[in-house]
């Protein structure tokens, strides 16, 4: 079940949620230090970080799961963000340079589909960044934040699902070292205690932080599916045409 988007904008909006999103910037910085003339998209909830990297990209934009809901982005300007389902994006094959997950891959309803997926529209080289709660960490412990919802991951789990799909594995960071408690004295800390904690105790991290290029020289093995949307039949209001013929 994904965490809804009401939720995850409160979130961010509130003092817990915004050094979290400090910290994770920073970590992601240390992977990515820019995104220049690339077209980079936002998967789940990635709006606070995509507004790190959208300057230098040739275009940016955010998808966001119809099981999470959606909001407009970015504030003011042309909307750049749509509902869409995670397994069956509206993209062409090779059609992006990178990819941000957020608040993504713990609530898909198939990982490996939806990895699948991404491997399809990433353009050749294409590299994806994961963010996702530690199975260690104590924000996947607690569900006070969208980190405590969902599926939580190790780095094995995540590196394994990555093989698993044609993704190579790259750089990993780690963030959240702080604990998701809205204390002042604690909040007061978090810089203090996210330095301390890469080096003193990287494994018990909030949320766990990898990086993946597309594999090319492994073939994917091709499987007929069929669709997963549901269409709900409705009921056309009166006086709305329709393609029915009537019989005498």
């Amino acid at each position: 079940m994904y965490a809804d988007i009401v939720d995850l904008r409160e979130f961010y909006l509130s003092p817990v949620g915004r050094m979290a999103e400090q910290s994770i910037t920073m970590a992601l910085s240390a992977i990515w230090q820019g995104v220049p003339d690339e077209r980079l998209m936002g998967l789940g909830y990635a709006l606070p970080y995509l507004d790190r990297f959208k300057a230098g990209a040739e275009r940016t934009f955010a998808f966001m799961p119809a099981g999470q809901g959606a909001v407009n982005w970015p504030v003011p300007g042309l909307s750049a963000a749509a509902l869409v389902f995670d397994e069956e994006l509206p993209l062409p094959d090779a059609a992006i340079d990178r990819v941000l997950m957020v608040h993504s891959l713990e609530f898909a309803e198939s990982p490996r589909e939806t990895l699948k997926e991404l491997w399809r529209v990433l353009a050749p080289g294409g590299r994806l960044v994961i963010v996702v709660p530690n199975r260690r960490g104590l924000w996947a412990r607690l569900d006070n934040t969208p980190f405590g919802t969902g599926r939580p991951y190790s780095r094995s789990q995540l590196i394994g699902l990555l093989r698993e799909t044609n993704f190579t594995p790259g750089a990993m960071s780690e963030a959240l070292f702080f604990p998701p408690a809205a204390r002042r004295s604690l909040l007061g800390m978090w810089q203090g205690m996210e330095t301390v904690g890469r080096k003193l105790w990287p494994a018990f991290s909030g949320v766990v932080i990898i990086e993946a290029h597309k594999r090319l020289y492994q073939g994917l093995p091709v499987a007929v599916r069929a669709s997963r949307r549901v269409f709900v039949p409705v009921l056309a209001p009166q006086g709305v045409p329709t393609t029915r013929v009537g019989v005498d």
